[in-house]
């Protein structure tokens, strides 16, 4: 009976404590600073996770909707371009970015058109392309609404052997100082593809650029290596790819990609980008001693905005997808992640060269695409249109969506190789 009644005044004693201490945590959590329901209300004060941090710190606004540098991008077939039903003969890739004078847009891309499809390394010849940029030449064409392009030719040729160039010139880009406009490319002396054992790279194309008093041309060769290779151990001791000029400060700054650590067939190298600065449009150029100042992207494309540039980052890289944002021009941070991006763009940015401090953005632009035959046989590229909205002046927020359906098909298509299949039935017995 003793024990009874000690067992009882026990469990009163502790559902005594339990209620106090409940009461106290209660008492806690009614005074303690939540998070708000509505963003407006937030206690800047409040502790909040690094991720909600993030939110606030790294992007230009915590929803995707407020995001001036997030969008979606939808593409458009272009008129006016011929293609040779598809054979692999023709092809058009990299375009530059696009400007407007005299009412028109202009554009200038790598165009190839051999007698026949690229047929790789070991069976190139001086008619037969190695790769689909190999004997190609650069050429423009001009549109009035960005749609249907008229074809206007070649600009800058394959000089005569041994000039920088003679076995193609590819990749251009467009920079308007001075009322002078000047195009900057790669030039290779072998067909792309050729080992360079000493540097243990394919691809040697140095930077070339020509210049001319009017965009129609005619264009003239500067004959001079633009922007210089690193020396032995380097980061851009290989290669130097994909100029991109932009004016800032009074000054020319051309972002370029470069390549570093092993290159094998497991794609062990690393793409990274850096930028050399001139006062002049034919240099010299000074390369930054940040560089490399973006550690992804194959194909990026930078623009101004705002006091700063932006980046759209494509394929490659511990941040493919992305679009970055450097306020100082060299530091840059990620601004949003999306999908779809446009594949080696030329972008519309109408004051690309205003150097103004504040850069409105871009709403359009055209990109390649590499698979245009779907068929690896009759390989070629084709351009075609995307619009977004990383503007300043444009709010369309049907492009600020998130939750883009893609069609099941596209999904399916990528399925397993056989080898994976074995591997998973391996393992499943």
């Amino acid at each position: 009976m003793i024990n009874n009644y000690l067992i009882l005044i026990s469990l009163f004693f502790i559902a005594s404590c339990t209620t106090k201490q409940d009461k106290i945590q209660q008492n806690a959590i009614s005074t303690q600073k939540t998070f708000p329901l509505y963003i407006k209300d937030l206690d800047t004060n409040k502790t909040i996770s690094s991720a909600i941090r993030r939110s606030f710190e790294n992007y230009e606004a915590p929803r995707l909707l407020d995001n001036e540098l997030y969008t979606n991008f939808k593409y458009t077939e272009l008129k006016g371009f011929n293609y040779n039903k598809g054979n692999g003969t023709i092809s058009r890739r990299d375009p530059s970015k696009i400007i407007k004078e005299n009412g028109k847009y202009y554009v200038w891309y790598t165009h190839r058109e051999t007698s026949t499809e690229p047929k790789g390394f070991k069976n190139a010849n001086d008619t037969i392309p190695s790769q689909d940029w190999d004997l190609a030449e650069i050429w423009y064409a001009t549109s009035t609404d960005g749609f249907t392009w008229e074809e206007q030719g070649v600009a800058v040729p394959r000089p005569p052997k041994p000039k920088p160039g003679w076995r193609s010139v590819a990749t251009a880009d467009i920079l308007k100082f001075k009322n002078k406009y000047y195009l900057y490319y790669q030039a290779f002396d072998a067909p792309s593809g050729k080992y360079n054992k000493k540097r243990d790279a394919y691809d040697i194309c140095p930077v070339a650029m020509s210049w001319s008093n009017s965009p129609d041309g005619p264009w003239t060769a500067l004959d001079n290596v633009v922007i210089p290779f690193g020396t032995e151990n380097e980061w851009d001791y290989r290669v130097i790819h994909d100029p991109n000029p932009l004016v800032h400060n009074g000054k020319i700054y051309i972002y370029y990609k470069s390549g570093m650590d092993t290159r094998d067939a497991n794609r062990k190298f690393w793409d990274a980008w850096g930028v050399a600065i001139a006062d002049k449009p034919e240099g010299p150029f000074i390369k930054h001693e940040a560089n490399p100042i973006m550690n992804s992207g194959h194909e990026t494309i930078v623009f101004p905005f705002k006091e700063g540039v932006a980046a759209i980052v494509n394929t490659d890289g511990i941040e493919h997808y992305t679009i970055q944002y450097a306020k100082d021009w060299i530091n840059f941070e990620i601004a949003s992640v999306t999908q779809l991006l446009p594949t080696a763009a030329g972008v519309y940015a109408p004051d690309a060269f205003d150097d103004d401090g504040d850069g409105d953005g871009i709403t359009w632009g055209l990109s390649h695409f590499i698979n245009a035959g779907n068929n690896w046989n009759k390989m070629y590229s084709k351009l075609g249109r995307f619009d977004c909205d990383l503007s300043q002046k444009v709010n369309d927020p049907s492009l600020k969506q998130s939750n883009i359906l893609l069609p099941n098909d596209l999904y399916f298509s990528q399925g397993l190789t056989a080898e994976q299949r074995k591997r998973i039935n391996k393992r499943n017995n």
